[in-house]
């Protein structure tokens, strides 16, 4: 089976992603099961053409339900070369490895020749996770287990998590209209390597968060032969880029771990063709990790960084201006997108702003990054006497944090899970924070009102091109666990799944944790 929905080629944005929750859903519309029960196995729409599917295995006297998780898109496969034609082929494209061994790194290699492995684009990240989620729920259909199982797979985790947003409205539908009792979320991410060389099995009771604040620099142009007569956006820039990559002031410690330092995603210029004159806007997008901070907390810190790169491109500007005896075009002023906004609208109107945004949301040929650089950049334009300034704003997409390390059901499910383990002879590794991107940020949300509102604020495509259904996720509390099979180089030529950890080891741990909530 793991073969089969790999097979179904489903990179995100394409049309195989479109079609994959239907093949699955066939899939499992031929189990007895959902042939006696066809409305319990639905397709519901997300975004852009694309939907999400649930299949519900309920016992009618039950209400303590069991949720499981995946996603069914994958990332693209051009890094493939010539072999790209067997990349969602794994049997096929494991044989062909054979052959290519002087392009693997030696880890790969070991692997390769060692027989334990299978390679392929999506094996790990995350077909493999599905495959089990489905195996389980035909095996508790006909064993008759006493817990209902929800089965949710969905697109786009890749990019901006649209099918897990959409979802999260269905998860509260479904649990009113079958009187459900959420118990677990259970995702089955693959078990990710620390660090290179890590052999460990981990087993995750949350995820990191992640945001992305972002700036745009909007200086004034000016001719190469005048340039002190204006100041570039790209100059402004690298004072900031100096400030936040790496930046410890927003690295989180929570429970002995750590997240990884902030970097940018992104930076450029927004001249679009070569001339003499000076490029007066640029953007940056920048990662930034969550444990414990709400979106207004990371505001908070991204304005204090931005303030001090603007004191020191000031100060720099200044010493230059005063060099070559000239007054300079003024100082370089900090903005949060909110503050752009309302002086927009204090000087031209609600229906200024609002058509800008409108007429921008409906430029296809933009994502949701595209569309927010531009919405504050039409405004800029329209409030030039704001400028030289650096506007500061949140792009899509954000993972709240989630963990739930403490709860009862999640303690107990890590014993059980490291007990199984044993028994298999692995020693299972709990981690509080799943060091990857996980749809189970959109569960067991525990933020507060003021950290979301300052996300909408200062996110330009909020309502329009990009939401978040904070109030329904406050109300879908349960633990949350990740368990997934071992694998290797997600995203990378070398994707790998562990076959006896994916076959064996796995399914057992999953079936185990699933029958302790009964």
């Amino acid at each position: 089976m793991l073969c089969e929905l790999v097979s179904w080629n489903s990179e995100t944005f394409s049309e195989g992603e479109k079609s994959f929750p239907e093949k699955a859903r066939a899939k499992l519309q031929a189990l007895a099961y959902f042939q006696e029960h066809p409305d319990r196995i639905s397709l519901h729409q997300a975004d852009l053409g694309r939907s999400f599917l649930t299949a519900l295995y309920k016992r009618d006297d039950i209400q303590k339900t069991v949720v499981l998780i995946s996603h069914f898109d994958t990332v693209q496969t051009e890094e493939y070369g010539e072999l790209q034609p067997l990349a969602y082929f794994p049997e096929k494209l494991t044989e062909a490895l054979q052959a290519y061994k002087g392009i693997l790194d030696a880890d790969a290699v070991r692997d390769l020749e060692s027989g334990d492995y299978l390679f392929g684009r999506g094996t790990m990240d995350m077909k493999m996770g599905l495959a089990m989620h489905m195996a389980l729920l035909e095996k508790a259909s006909i064993e008759q287990w006493p817990i209902n199982l929800l089965l949710v797979t969905v697109p786009d985790e890749e990019v901006n998590s649209s099918g897990m947003r959409e979802a999260v409205s269905t998860l509260a539908d479904l649990r009113g209209t079958y009187d459900l009792d959420y118990q677990l979320f259970l995702n089955s991410e693959p078990s990710f390597t620390q660090k290179p060389g890590d052999m460990n099995h981990y087993i995750y009771a949350g995820t990191m968060g992640k945001i992305m604040p972002a700036a745009l620099f909007y200086g004034k142009e000016s001719h190469v032969g005048e340039p002190l007569k204006g100041m570039t956006a790209n100059y402004m820039a690298s004072f900031f880029t100096q400030r936040m990559e790496w930046n410890p002031r927003f690295q989180e410690e929570h429970l002995g771990e750590r997240t990884p330092l902030p970097v940018s995603l992104q930076q450029r210029d927004l001249k679009q063709y070569y001339s003499t004159q000076t490029p007066a806007r640029a953007q940056a997008l920048y990662n930034v990790f969550l444990m414990q901070r709400s979106a207004s907390d990371v505001m908070d810190l991204f304005e204090q960084t931005a303030n001090e790169a603007a004191d020191a491109c000031n100060a720099a500007y200044q010493k230059i201006c005063e060099h070559e005896q000239t007054e300079g075009i003024g100082n370089v002023r900090v903005l949060r997108y909110e503050e752009l906004e309302a002086y927009a609208r204090q000087h031209y109107g609600d229906a200024y702003v609002e058509n800008i945004r409108a007429e921008i949301s409906a430029d296809t040929t933009l994502d949701e990054r595209d569309k927010s650089f531009q919405i504050a950049e039409a405004l800029m334009i329209g409030c030039q006497e704001l400028a030289p300034a650096m506007v500061l704003l949140f792009a899509p997409p954000f993972y709240p944090a989630v963990n739930t390390s403490e709860a009862t059901v999640t303690e107990e499910g890590i014993q059980l899970l490291q007990d199984i383990g044993k028994q298999h002879g692995i020693d299972l590794k709990p981690i509080h924070y799943f060091n990857g991107i996980c749809d189970l940020s959109y569960v067991s949300y525990q933020g507060t009102d003021d950290g979301w509102v300052s996300y909408e604020k200062n996110t330009p495509v909020w309502g329009t091109d990009y939401h978040i259904p904070f109030e329904i996720m406050q109300h879908l509390q349960a633990p949350v666990l990740n368990v997934g099979p071992f694998g290797k180089d997600p995203h990378q030529m070398t994707e790998r799944l562990h076959k006896q950890s994916a076959f064996h080891h796995t399914p057992a741990m999953l079936e185990n944790v699933i029958k302790h909530q009964v």
